[in-house]
């Protein structure tokens, strides 16, 4: 995997400030992350899918309340997998842009056997990734790099490119022309991400998760002129509405232990309350459709 000299840009939309940012609130959210989804091998940060029918109840323990976030991030990875045609013809080699904590990279390693190379731009991570990677016997095919996507120079190297929650991040222009070059023929370039329906709502929620949320046209357009072709849509939002349910509820678990004598592990009293608040406001706006989560799968059409 090539990269140019590591620096601080983000893509063109961005500037060396905001993208900064970006990799100080990755840094601060690692230990909460691994609170809150933790203890691993597989730790993600992303939403879950939970069966819009039958919602379980929120007043469960905390750490029931954990296992069943936990269990809903791996459930919608693997849905995932499953539609865009990984269990019929597996990967061999795997791109995973923003990364995070390595969950869907191991997962790729460990469900399908493929050699993953997964790019963060947050210094803490590449360590704790290796380290998962080899508690769950993986590590001779996970690669944890350091690395901005924007700046990725891999030529037809990978059968496939995922990005779960991460793509905001991007300049989608470029993201696109990065992995069509990135990508063997015949691969593909999976895309798990919110999408803004009522643009009255994008400062509040790239303000909170420090990230730069587009439309779904403006992805099929940076991804058309990338010569992608979208042959995989699925819209999972209410089934992942009840996420920020379930989430709120291991907050208000959390805030119980603490004011009942327990020591504080990473998350504040603070940052509970503001962050069940914020997960009340998303709730709302995912259960009205004002956001909308999909799955999204794209291959390099006729042009490349």
């Amino acid at each position: 995997m090539s990269v140019t000299p590591f620096v601080s840009s983000l893509g063109s939309g961005q500037g060396a400030a905001e993208a900064d940012e970006v990799r100080l609130y990755y840094r601060r959210k690692t230990q909460d992350i691994l609170q809150k989804y933790g203890p691993g091998p597989r730790v993600h940060f992303h939403v879950g899918l939970f069966s819009p029918e039958s919602p379980p109840h929120p007043t469960d323990s905390r750490d029931v309340l954990r296992r069943r976030l936990v269990d809903a991030q791996e459930r919608i990875v693997e849905h995932a997998a499953r539609s865009w045609g990984a269990y019929e013809t597996p990967p061999g080699r795997v791109l995973d842009i923003g990364c995070g904590l390595g969950g869907a990279s191991l997962y790729w390693a460990q469900e399908h056997g493929a050699s993953v190379t997964g790019l963060t731009v947050a210094a803490e991570h590449p360590p704790l990734i290796a380290g998962f990677a080899r508690q769950a016997g993986v590590a001779d095919l996970v690669d944890p790099v350091l690395a901005d996507v924007h700046d990725l120079a891999d030529t037809r190297t990978y059968d496939a490119a995922y990005a779960n929650e991460s793509s905001g991040y991007t300049d989608r222009t470029r993201l696109f022309e990065v992995v069509a070059r990135a990508l063997k023929p015949g691969g593909w370039f999976g895309i798990q991400e919110h999408f803004v329906r009522r643009p009255e709502w994008r400062d509040f929620i790239d303000g909170y998760y420090r990230t730069r949320l587009g439309t779904y046209e403006e992805y099929l357009t940076a991804a058309g002129a990338a010569g992608f072709e979208l042959d995989r849509d699925e819209d999972v939002t209410d089934a992942v509405s009840e996420f920020w349910v379930q989430s709120m509820a291991w907050n208000t678990a959390e805030l119980d232990r603490l004011q009942a004598g327990g020591e504080p592990v990473a998350w504040t009293r603070e940052r509970l309350g503001e962050s069940t608040i914020a997960h009340g406001k998303l709730f709302r706006l995912w259960r009205d459709h004002a956001m909308e989560t999909r799955l999204l799968r794209f291959r390099l059409g006729g042009r490349r």
